[in-house]
């Protein structure tokens, strides 16, 4: 079963369990993925709905930040709901410590040596880890690594 068809059979069953928060969510996310096939004329991939998810997860980060920082912990609490949901179709995330060898590997076979050769390592690591780890995680462990050496 596709994402995209797991997210409809969810959201019938949200439906007939009369969950209104689950479904708002559910909905939203079967939008966008709908969106995507009228832009681009195609049905989007398990791959592409990876990365929508991550696009609709990192903009609910950044609103529950934003209400947090407004001073607005009921719309924070809704936000860290509706990223709880969508994270359950994100594959298996990597932990820190399997992050740690995956970038030591390509710092090892990119030859990288100082910081200046983050672009290289950054480069030839998304495409193992796109959709399993955060950006922003793997961009420090990259730096941190680095600059160890």
């Amino acid at each position: 079963m596709t994402i995209a068809e797991q997210v409809s059979s969810d959201i019938k069953e949200a439906m007939k369990a009369k969950e209104k928060e689950l479904l708002t969510t559910l909905r939203s996310l079967s939008s966008e993925i709908k969106q995507y096939e009228i832009d681009n004329r195609e049905s989007p991939t398990d791959e592409i709905i990876v990365a929508i998810i991550a696009k609709g997860i990192k903009t609910r980060q950044e609103s529950a930040k934003q209400y947090a920082d407004g001073g607005r912990p009921d719309l924070e609490v809704v936000e860290l709901a509706e990223i709880e949901v969508y994270k359950k179709y994100l594959p298996t995330q990597f932990t820190e410590d399997e992050l740690r060898a995956i970038v030591s590997d390509v710092i090892a076979s990119t030859g990288a040596a100082s910081v200046k050769d983050m672009g290289k390592v950054m480069g030839a690591l998304m495409p193992k880890v796109k959709g399993k780890a955060d950006g922003g995680i793997v961009n420090q462990i990259v730096k941190e690594l680095l600059t160890a050496q």
